[in-house]
């Protein structure tokens, strides 16, 4: 992993801003809109107008409009995509796999090896540059110049797979809000090392390991890191590879990939947490590089984001998407079907 790959990845937590306020007692009654702007000084009234539009302002618990009038000890919390970045992005003619698109949004199938946002010593050839030169106007935030227009979401650049990308304002604000209360769908495959035989529910926090920052490691207390839980079980075994589903709860950076090695099954050809290591001890030196030469065909780790689904914004329809593994992805399984070693 090179130093720009590493700035590039973080939390999905980082494509939202959340803030809660309690009003004070002696407050005057007063639109939430005019509150909010004296306390979120960076944010225009029209974001603040949008947000509320799409039910991501709640007052005590429930959804109100701009107009709402606060009262003293209201408690307030509010959703909205990240504020404006400064990073001014190149249209660049890059092949995307879009697989739906309306005035709102569109879903795409992302390859391995394309990075999705701009970032540190990376500021072109990614997917949000792709996007911008597929439709010139992305939501309009202010400015419209910032890293990531568009996205709630996002996968590593070694991980293929679906992403839902925002076209309106609107959208964004309301998929940014599925994605913090967690209601969207997200099921990934993946192969793993080890002969993984029931299912299960990793919850452990994640965060910067200690000893090498650019990865991440699980913490055993909880007041080290961020809380992730990952919900995994089988599908398949071929010997000593096991595909298998994990279900996200989080969005941890690398979440996938730090929990199953926590757990002794790393995924298959990861370099950064353990999977490019044979486990097996019995094998043959011809079935040792037999599988090194299969593996030496995958681009990255053995991951895909398969499935995702979502309500749309506008019309409220929950709209569920498939794609297909890659082609390295299902030779290298093609490959354990034909040698099943240790079965």
């Amino acid at each position: 992993m090179n130093k720009s790959d590493d700035i590039a990845e973080h939390d999905e937590e980082d494509l939202y801003e959340h803030h809660r306020f309690h009003v004070d007692p002696g407050q005057q009654i007063l639109r939430i809109d005019k509150y909010l702007i004296d306390r979120l000084p960076k944010t225009s009234r029209n974001r603040i107008q949008v947000a509320a539009r799409n039910g991501s302002i709640l007052v005590n618990g429930k959804a109100v409009k701009p107009n709402h009038r606060i009262k003293p000890n209201d408690d307030i919390s509010i959703v909205m995509p990240y504020p404006v970045r400064e990073i001014k992005l190149i249209p660049q003619n890059i092949e995307l796999c879009i697989l739906y698109e309306d005035s709102h949004l569109l879903v795409v199938n992302k390859p391995v090896g394309l990075v999705v946002h701009p970032g540190y010593g990376n500021y072109s050839g990614t997917l949000v540059n792709g996007l911008v030169y597929h439709f010139e106007h992305l939501p309009t935030l202010p400015n419209n110049y910032y890293g990531r227009p568009g996205l709630v979401h996002r996968i590593d650049k070694n991980t293929s797979g679906l992403l839902v990308v925002a076209k309106t304002e609107d959208a964004l604000t309301n998929l940014a809000k599925q994605f913090f209360e967690k209601t969207t769908e997200r099921i990934y495959c993946a192969l793993v090392w080890g002969n993984l035989r029931y299912g299960g529910t990793v919850s452990k926090n994640i965060g910067r390991s200690p000893k090498n920052r650019k990865i991440m490691a699980v913490f055993e207390s909880n007041l080290d890191g961020k809380p992730a839980i990952t919900h995994f079980k089988p599908l398949e075994n071929y010997g000593p590879v096991t595909l298998i589903e994990c279900r996200l709860e989080t969005g941890r950076t690398h979440q996938i990939r730090v929990h199953l090695q926590s757990i002794g099954h790393p995924l298959v050809n990861d370099p950064e947490y353990g999977g490019i290591n044979i486990p097996q001890t019995n094998l043959s030196k011809a079935q040792k590089e037999k599988i090194e030469k299969a593996m030496s065909l995958l681009p990255g780790q053995a991951l895909h984001a398969k499935t995702l689904g979502f309500k749309h914004p506008v019309s409220g329809e929950f709209l569920n998407f498939s794609s297909d593994l890659p082609k390295s992805f299902t030779e290298l399984m093609a490959f354990w079907k034909k040698n099943p070693f240790g079965n």
